[in-house]
């Protein structure tokens, strides 16, 4: 393989390609196929929405009264989601399936879509990967249920370990569901957990080494995620994010960390390091920072993201979407969604220029996205 450097985060082309850095190939045949884009990638990972709705009001992603909702009529139903992810599966080679939200376990029929999900095989035969994606609230009594319908594993969202910071940051007083949350996840074998944690500078910033130790005693992987320019409010500033550079720092004051071996981390957006003993070198668990601002990787993006109301998105900071619903609603076949779906995919941009000062948000929150 080789890298060729188009500005923006290295995007990784076949051996011996010779097409310049600006040039896009010819469309594929859109009848048959993966989901591959013009720079080389092939999207196996498919991230659902499966509401907008959140029972938190996280102030880094919504305003205290909420959002406007989408109307119910506008949100797919069960029998939609299943259909497009068992097409995503069975005809555009989707291997591993992440269920968001919004908060996703606010969707009465999840223990019915997942089970629909596990219950699908490539086109290899191999079953597909499931996972969800959570703030944690109401997991302790539906971890369970969602262990035995056949979710493979769960990343629960918790910035701090202090109950009065968690309800500044939330404004909700909820901490102690998250923490049960997690420890239900872990009896019900819903592994491996992840906790996903971001920083805010002058807010919780002074907890990467707790939350690690926490995390450690529990068995839990934990993974720190910079601040992204995904706010409703637009206010959203480089220079107030706490960056991966400045979470590793605080880690290394208080732990030893041996970087993973070259090749590992392959398509996962997280970086990670083995968090060892440093007397007799005992590996006591692994960290990860998602570093998506100062150290994106585009190049190796595997994604496709399909929103609540049925709108394929390429990239997370995607400006434009495509419409499957209507086209689903309408009567079109698998065939006619498939094409759709690939011409989609085919237009993705190279990366996601943060850097760039013409840089354009998402006109959609990130609830309304989906993680």
């Amino acid at each position: 393989m080789t890298i060729v450097d188009l500005g923006v985060p290295a995007v990784r082309r076949p051996a011996g390609s010779t097409r310049s850095a600006g040039s896009a190939q010819s469309a594929p045949d859109s009848s048959s196929g993966p989901l591959r884009d013009r720079y080389g990638r092939t999207a196996t990972d498919l991230r659902v929405s499966l509401t907008d709705r959140c029972n938190l009001r996280c102030h880094y992603c919504m305003p205290p009264e909420g959002l406007p909702w989408l109307e119910r009529p506008a949100v797919l139903t069960d029998d939609e989601v299943v259909r497009l992810v068992a097409l995503a599966v069975r005809e555009l080679g989707v291997r591993e399936v992440r269920f968001t939200g919004g908060e996703p376990l606010l969707r009465r029929g999840l223990e019915d879509v997942v089970a629909a999900a596990a219950a699908l095989r490539t086109a290899d035969g191999a079953p597909v990967g499931t996972s969800l994606t959570t703030n944690g609230i109401g997991l302790a009594r539906r971890a369970a249920g969602l262990a035995a319908a056949g979710l493979g594993r769960v990343n629960v969202s918790l910035d701090t370990l202090d109950p009065a910071r968690f309800a500044a940051i939330t404004r909700r007083d909820r901490h102690a569901d998250v923490l049960a949350g997690v420890e239900a996840a872990a009896a019900a074998g819903l592994a491996p957990v992840k906790v996903n944690a971001v920083l805010l500078r002058g807010v919780n910033d002074d907890e990467a080494p707790a939350l690690l130790r926490w995390a450690l005693e529990r068995g839990v992987e934990l993974r720190f995620i910079e601040q992204m320019p995904l706010d409703p409010h637009g206010t959203w500033r480089r220079e107030d994010m706490i960056t991966a550079e400045e979470v590793l720092a605080s880690l290394q004051g208080a732990f030893t960390l041996a970087p993973r071996p070259a090749g590992a981390r392959g398509s996962a957006p997280a970086e990670t390091w083995d968090v060892v003993e440093g007397a007799t070198g005992r590996a006591l668990g692994r960290v990860g920072i998602i570093a998506s601002v100062t150290r994106p990787f585009c190049g190796d993006c595997d994604r496709t993201r399909l929103t609540a109301d049925g709108q394929v998105r390429t990239c997370l900071f995607s400006t434009t979407e495509t419409d499957l619903r209507d086209a689903l609603r309408a009567g079109a076949d698998d065939a006619e969604l498939a094409a759709t779906w690939r011409t989609a995919m085919w237009g993705k941009l190279p990366g996601h220029d943060i850097d760039d000062p013409g840089f354009l948000h998402p006109t959609r929150p990130m609830s309304a996205i989906g993680g």
